[in-house]
């Protein structure tokens, strides 16, 4: 197993992509993810948030993170596919992402729902529509050999028996799941039990830890969190994160997992990074 981060850590401390990669090559990370942006933000166009937009050209950013000795494990095109919109902005997002991923050397694309059940619609409506979503956007899948992810994230991502008609749309070897530890379980489920139902269709994964007192609030309230707010192994999360690491070994999983973490500049995230090594190498030799 292999780790990365998302640079979502980052986002607090405005920093652009360079900053992301130059703290991954000072802390021997050999990968990255972050979100794509399909237009212009002047936010990130004055260099103050750490994501790649599609205007941007994707061979010079693969050579600038070259140089860096990192490479993409995933790009974030999550826009919610349950919403009535998915069928438009959420198909041309994912396509858009996709080519640009291609071409630099990224070789997997993440997608996801909506927090909540679009109103007015049966759920038997909701899954149907993003099953004509996924079977438009696979065979692009099949052609540029990435493979699209869906993500614990949502309403029906974070429910089992949802996720599994989900990983069902189609048998292509190119529609796997992204695992989440900390969505899962603010969503309001065991973590552990979630990726053992699922460990087969696991290609990436998320680490992220869920502070006490978040988890004392918002548990089942919520059906994701974009990063931990305490460094992941001083949660509530943490032995559900162990016992999921020694399922991905038991299983033969040599993916990424990639931290989902507050970075604070860099303290946080690297305890994170510290004790994600001690528990891999935990998993990997007990």
């Amino acid at each position: 197993m292999q780790i990365g981060f998302h640079t979502d850590a980052f986002n607090s401390s405005y920093w652009n992509f360079e900053q992301c990669l130059r703290w991954a090559n000072r802390n021997g990370v050999r990968f990255i993810e972050c979100g794509s942006i399909d237009g212009v933000s002047w936010i990130h166009g004055l260099g103050y948030q750490p994501h790649i937009a599609l205007w941007e050209d994707p061979l010079m950013v693969r050579r600038k993170m070259e140089s860096y000795g990192v490479s993409f494990s995933q790009l974030d095109a999550a826009f919610p596919l349950s919403r009535p919109e998915g069928a438009t902005l959420g198909v041309e997002y994912i396509l858009h992402t996709m080519r640009w991923a291609k071409l630099a050397g990224c070789p997997r694309i993440d997608t996801t729902d909506d927090r909540d059940k679009p109103a007015g619609a049966t759920d038997r409506e909701v899954l149907d529509h993003m099953r004509r979503i996924y079977r438009q956007v696979l065979p692009f899948a099949e052609a540029y050999g990435i493979v699209i992810n869906i993500e614990p994230h949502g309403y029906y991502t974070t429910r089992p028996e949802f996720m599994a008609e989900m990983l069902s749309f189609s048998d292509s070897p190119f529609l796997r799941m992204n695992m989440d530890t900390g969505n899962t379980f603010i969503a309001g489920q065991d973590p552990v039990a979630f990726l053992e139902r699922f460990k087969d269709k696991v290609d990436h994964v998320h680490i992220k830890d869920v502070s006490k007192s978040l988890a004392a609030a918002m548990r089942g309230e919520l059906t994701g969190i974009a990063v931990s707010q305490c460094a992941v192994g001083e949660g509530v999360n943490a032995e559900n994160i162990r016992r999921c690491l020694a399922i991905l070994a038991a299983s033969g999983y040599d993916g990424v997992l990639s931290l989902e973490c507050e970075g604070h500049g860099g303290p946080m995230i690297e305890r994170s990074l510290a004790w994600l090594r001690s528990a891999i190498c935990a998993a990997t030799t007990g």
